[in-house]
């Protein structure tokens, strides 16, 4: 009992200790950013700014780099000042405002040896604001806009295999949103927008590996569609059916699902056969 209340009072004074030491050096760098700040002399807060971004006290670095912007301009210090401040945002995690200053170094600094890594970080900051799949999609098709362009203007860079890997996740995250909403369609018994937004899918990403199961849906809303519809609207919505049966057959010769489709062919065959005996019984 006496070596556990022992071990406990240890802990406790370890922990203590550390907190009161992190404590201590987090209070240090505060003082001496306001003592920085504060300062009049450019040569010194630069310097400070300079030690606080090798610290990798980017909150701080970025407040006295922006404060010495109006005294750098037009320097041979302009330049990575400039490029600091853009990895401080980023690095903050505020992409917004890395992306626009990764943006305004390119276009500032063309030439720079820096440029090709500003570029591609700007397009990685709307990467970084892609949101979940069920959400608006635009960063995602920027960023997917912005590496592509990457590509195009630096092909033998060393990221563009980056680039391209991201450019493969932007696609698979719009290609689940769409599927999502096809399927949520299906769901909802809107059978028609199903097949409609499940064949879009389909089109949109001709390469994917999901490329038959879209194809295998789109079959399967049509068939409900039609079998939901007027008589007078059955055969052509069937015919839809059959049609895409075949296609399926053409294109998907080892699906899993092609047994499937094959069951959905002979039914709508089936119907077809059906209809047309019906219409032949009422002609004569």
């Amino acid at each position: 009992m006496k070596q556990l209340v022992l071990s406990i009072l240890i802990c406790t004074t370890l922990s203590s200790c550390f907190f009161r030491k992190h404590s201590n050096v987090h209070n240090e760098k505060s003082k001496s950013f306001s003592k920085a700040f504060k300062n009049k002399d450019n040569e010194y807060r630069y310097k400070i700014a300079e030690q606080f971004y090798a610290d990798k006290k980017y909150s701080y670095a970025l407040q006295l780099f922006e404060d010495l912007f109006p005294y750098i301009k037009g320097t041979d210090r302009y330049e990575d000042m400039y490029y600091k401040s853009a990895n401080c945002y980023y690095f903050l995690k505020d992409y917004l405002n890395a992306e626009n200053f990764f943006k305004s170094f390119v276009e500032t600094f063309p030439t720079s040896k820096r440029a090709e890594e500003c570029d591609y970080l700007r397009a990685y900051c709307y990467y970084k604001q892609s949101p979940k799949v069920d959400l608006d999609q635009t960063p995602t098709t920027k960023a997917m806009a912005l590496m592509q362009a990457f590509i195009n203007t630096h092909p033998t860079s060393e990221r563009v295999k980056d680039a391209n890997g991201i450019l493969d996740a932007c696609r698979a995250k719009l290609e689940a949103k769409e599927y999502k909403a096809a399927a949520l369609y299906y769901t909802l018994g809107y059978y028609k927008a199903a097949a409609i937004s499940f064949a879009s899918v389909a089109d949109n990403f001709p390469d994917s590996k999901l490329a038959d199961e879209y194809k295998f849906q789109t079959i399967k809303a049509f068939y409900k569609y039609a079998e939901l519809s007027f008589e007078e609207k059955q055969e052509e919505r069937y015919n839809k059916v059959l049609a895409e049966c075949i296609e399926f057959a053409e294109r998907f010769a080892d699906s899993k699902h092609l047994g499937e489709v094959n069951e959905y062919k002979n039914l709508t065959n089936n119907f077809l056969k059906k209809i047309k005996n019906e219409q032949a019984k009422k002609t004569n």
